[in-house]
């Protein structure tokens, strides 16, 4: 069900790493969890954020959520076309990227779980 190439937070975000780069999403999990997802306040490009620190919300019918950052970095690109339409975080939320983060401390991924932690943590 969760992308074994991708990394997880125990928040429920995930980071797909290519390179020097990632891509930020919310889990299946999460999403279900908030239900219908009615709007994405997506972060500034070019904003430095630490591992850990929020970068924006997801509001749903239920609840507003923080996002959070997998990892430390520069945001290089946002998935505006999501903002858009954000209920495509919950037909797909693991294609569905939120934000792109360059990593200044790749280290930060150790920190994060594999699928298999993951899978477990959501049982």
């Amino acid at each position: 069900m969760y992308p074994s190439d991708c990394k997880y937070t125990k928040d429920h975000e995930w980071i797909k790493v290519n390179g020097a780069t990632g891509r930020v999403g919310i889990t299946d999990f999460a999403q279900k969890q908030l239900g219908d997802v009615v709007y994405l306040d997506l972060p500034q490009v070019g904003r430095i954020v630490a591992q850990g620190e929020a970068f924006g919300t997801v509001e749903s019918v239920k609840a507003v959520s923080e996002l959070y950052s997998p990892v430390a970095g520069e945001i290089v690109a946002v998935n505006a076309a999501l903002a858009e339409k954000p209920e495509s975080l919950n037909k797909d939320p693991h294609g569905s990227w939120i934000m792109e983060i360059r990593l200044t401390a790749p280290a930060d991924l150790d920190a994060l779980l594999p699928v298999a932690d993951y899978s477990e943590l959501v049982k």
